[in-house]
């Protein structure tokens, strides 16, 4: 087989079409440089160079194998600039699982500053609910998820990225828009309601469930669906309303109006970003810290108390359903 320094030699010699200008530019002697050509060809098999008194020239072949030459050799240099940057977490690849909702907060400003900040890291994308997210996240099929609530799992940790407003859509016309102040629970528990289904989207389940019951409210739920696109699909065809995150009201049909809901607190919807404890992918680093330039945030969710207000939260919905 060739070596590398046979192959840097046979390039020095196709290039300066000199073997004592090859031996000068490597820094040795002309009989050692002729010496790694014979054993080049050798080693594969056809002749690179023809020889004469005054000029050296490729032959055909030479020529095909200078092209391949060069490749091998540009390759050879770049592996260890690779492998350095993916020790330090500056290459590789990253796999990101979202929420559709999720993305109109401050995931596209992430995505965008990960390209130009680390263009050596691949990013790939999966849309998922968080529930998914999460099985993913346990499977290692994913490393970071983009989620709702805090995972409940001491495998994973999650990062608090963005809270935000519960607010009520509405059709257009419909009674609330005529309200000069904000609705209260009370008053939207008044109307039909459309909101997620328990298993497929259990954090705004409870969190709807839980924001009506802390109100005193009893409203009326007509329809259960999954996705947020599916909800402003039944408030725009006058089925109910919905209590959404504000940021939902950019995916809002024409025909939907989106009003404050009064006492609602800014932070009272959660968006978490979670990945593996032990995850062993060395881009998750700096990643991470390119999310921390955006939400001004490094610390971890304490899992203990986070954990903790949800089984208080979700024992008191079910005492007062079987009271």
């Amino acid at each position: 087989m060739y070596t590398l320094e046979q192959l840097r030699g046979f390039v020095a010699v196709a290039e300066e079409r000199s073997f004592g200008k090859a031996a000068i530019r490597l820094r040795m002697t002309q009989p050692p440089l002729s010496r790694q050509i014979q054993r080049l060809e050798r080693a594969i098999g056809f002749e690179v160079f023809v020889r004469t008194s005054r000029s050296v020239a490729l032959t055909p072949a030479g020529r095909i194998f200078l092209d391949e030459a060069r490749r091998v050799l540009h390759q050879a240099d770049a592996a260890p600039l690779l492998a350095r940057r993916v020790a330090r977490g500056t290459a590789g690849q990253i796999r990101i699982g979202f929420t559709a909702v999720a993305a109109l907060n401050i995931f596209g400003d992430w995505i965008r500053r990960i390209h130009q900040q680390l263009p050596d890291i691949d990013v790939v994308l999966t849309e998922m609910m968080t529930s998914s997210q999460i099985e993913a996240l346990l499977a290692s099929e994913i490393d970071v998820g983009i989620i709702r609530g805090v995972p409940r799992s001491n495998l994973l940790d999650a990062r608090l990225i963005h809270a935000e407003a519960l607010v009520v859509a509405v059709p257009e016309r419909h009674p609330l828009t005529a309200f000069t102040r904000p609705p209260t629970l009370n008053e939207i528990a008044d109307h039909d309601v459309v909101t997620y289904g328990p298993a497929p989207a259990r954090y705004f389940h409870e969190l709807v469930i839980s924001t009506f019951h802390n109100a005193g409210a009893v409203p009326n739920y007509v329809q259960y669906v999954s996705q947020v696109h599916s909800l402003l699909v039944l408030v725009d065809a006058g089925i109910g309303i919905a209590l959404l995150p504000r940021s939902a009201a950019r995916l809002g049909p024409p025909n939907v109006r989106f009003l404050d809901v009064a006492g609602m607190p800014e932070d009272h919807v959660e968006l978490h970003c979670s990945w593996r404890a032990d995850s062993d992918n060395p881009t998750l680093p700096a990643v991470l810290a390119v999310l921390d330039e955006i939400t001004g945030s490094s610390g971890s969710v304490d899992h203990a108390n986070r954990l903790g207000e949800v089984a208080a939260r979700c024992t008191e919905l079910r005492e007062s359903a079987s009271g």
